[in-house]
């Protein structure tokens, strides 16, 4: 079977943060990245990512694109063939997280768009090493060329978020939980428990990422999606 694979990239974030993906996963199978879309609050944005996609597809998400793809998965099992949740969190928002995004709320209404996402997404969040700065520079850009108002629709529906965590009990499509070993913000400990939740889904860290592996560490996710993809769909 040929499935089309579906990407939904991260908070702030296009296509560009799974280019290396797309080159790769593209020579085998129809590639499609959906934006985050109009509205505030998430099941606006699945709804429009639903209209959008094909009748059936593999679903894979980074970071706000996994908390997206949950809420698509709630909606319409009966159209994903397979999902794979990278770097991201069933949870709802917390008191503390919702405080926290009011004050860079405050900053990007205020026209500081670059100091609301260094809160969101601290250098640190990412692993050490000297491909770090590249990495920045090219989240730098992605987010400017979205721009403020794209972060305010986003960040409202990140603090609005629901807890998914019985959609996650009743996954039965082959299920990829992937994550950076250095992800602080939606650490490796978060995604053991969302593998214990899905049931036969596979779990991997990612030793040399972060929160943003498929920069940090295209070809391992690259790989690690070539095997998810090529998992039975009838799992037992």
């Amino acid at each position: 079977m040929t499935e089309p694979i579906l990407l939904l990239p991260g908070l702030m974030c296009d296509s560009r943060v799974f280019s290396a993906q797309i080159a790769a996963l593209s020579r085998r199978w129809p590639v499609m990245v959906a934006p985050l879309g109009p509205g505030e609050r998430i099941e606006e944005m699945a709804s429009a990512i639903l209209s959008a996609a094909p009748a059936k597809f593999a679903l894979a998400g980074l970071s706000m694109g996994g908390i997206l793809a949950m809420e698509v998965l709630r909606r319409a099992p009966e159209r994903v063939t397979r999902v794979a949740l990278m770097d991201t969190t069933p949870l709802a928002a917390t008191p503390v997280e919702i405080a926290a995004r009011d004050g860079w709320l405050v900053r990007a209404t205020a026209g500081k768009l670059d100091d609301a996402m260094a809160g969101e997404l601290p250098a640190d969040a990412l692993a050490p090493g000297p491909g770090r700065p590249g990495i920045q520079a090219k989240l730098v850009a992605m987010w400017r060329n979205l721009g403020q108002q794209a972060y305010l629709r986003q960040a409202r529906a990140l603090a609005r978020r629901k807890d998914q965590q019985a959609t996650l009990r009743k996954v039965r499509q082959p299920a990829l939980v992937l994550c950076g070993a250095h992800d602080r913000l939606t650490p490796p400990k978060r995604h053991e428990f969302m593998a214990e939740l899905i049931p036969f889904a596979r779990l991997a860290v990612i030793e040399s990422a972060g929160h943003l592996p498929t920069l940090e560490a295209p070809a391992e996710v690259t790989r690690a999606l070539i095997d998810w993809m090529g998992q039975p769909l009838v799992l037992r």
